[in-house]
């Protein structure tokens, strides 16, 4: 697998009706901001650690663990190992002063399995439905996330053939290093130009695609209620590929 494609100027997709279906074979999803919304579950989340730590103030410092991870990683875009899944740990320990098996349990507990309970209420309409449209149509389905995304895929009722995460060892590289998604074509024996990567940050997803020379789609910004992305991709799916050419 070459980690150094030939670049083209532009790989991106100008909306969801321009996607030519004949011509992908797989589609891969980032997760958070992409298949859910997170302005939801953030609300969500608000009024849960909010109540939590009102009575145990003694506690209050995990918030500031919890602001601290997210920054600390915000801060690494395209970063590269070696063992970035503990690495992400130490960055929050704020010089060692924080014990990294405390940061690993508040971010475990709070960052990967409390939210889950919330995330099939806040997955996109139309998400379900269009899955389903491209495992008839014979199209694979990967899933790409800068975090681990097994339970999250779990909790929202989703599946896909390949789930990968940038702190996966055999990836090791933050977005927007195109690592994950060329490691993801290649374990579906397809070339980046017959995948499209659909994502919601364009300096991150956008970036990681042109740089692995794979088309990709921004999700359109649209009030939860009246979120239609994900049909209109449906919709051109279904009237484009009236049979599968991939079966």
């Amino acid at each position: 697998m070459s980690l150094h494609p030939h670049k083209e100027a532009e790989f991106t997709i100008s909306a969801a009706s321009a996607v030519r279906w004949p011509e992908v074979k797989a589609v891969i999803f980032d997760v958070d901001g992409t298949l859910y919304t997170q302005s939801k579950l953030r609300s969500k989340m608000l009024v849960s650690l909010l109540g939590y730590y009102a009575l145990r103030p003694w506690r209050l410092d995990e918030m500031l663990i919890l602001q601290r991870f997210r920054a600390e990683r915000e801060k690494r875009h395209g970063a590269a190992g070696p063992d970035i899944e503990n690495a992400q740990y130490a960055w929050a320990s704020n010089n060692g002063r924080t014990p990294v098996d405390k940061i690993k349990r508040v971010v475990e507990h709070w960052m990967f399995q409390y939210p889950n309970q919330y995330l099939r209420g806040c997955t996109y309409p139309g998400t379900h439905a269009f899955f389903a449209t491209l495992r008839q149509k014979g199209i694979k389905i990967g899933i790409y996330s800068d975090y681990k995304a097994h339970d999250k895929m779990a909790a929202m009722g989703l599946a896909a053939d390949i789930i990968v995460s940038s702190t996966d060892p055999e990836i090791d590289h933050l977005k927007p290093a195109p690592h994950g998604l060329l490691y993801i074509a290649d374990a579906l024996g397809l070339a980046p130009a017959d995948c499209l990567f659909i994502g919601d940050r364009p300096e991150l997803d956008g970036a990681c695609a042109e740089q692995a020379g794979m088309p990709y789609l921004i999700v359109d910004k649209q009030p939860f209620d009246s979120f239609t992305f994900y049909k209109t991709l449906e919709d051109t799916l279904a009237t484009s590929l009236t049979t599968s050419p991939h079966e």
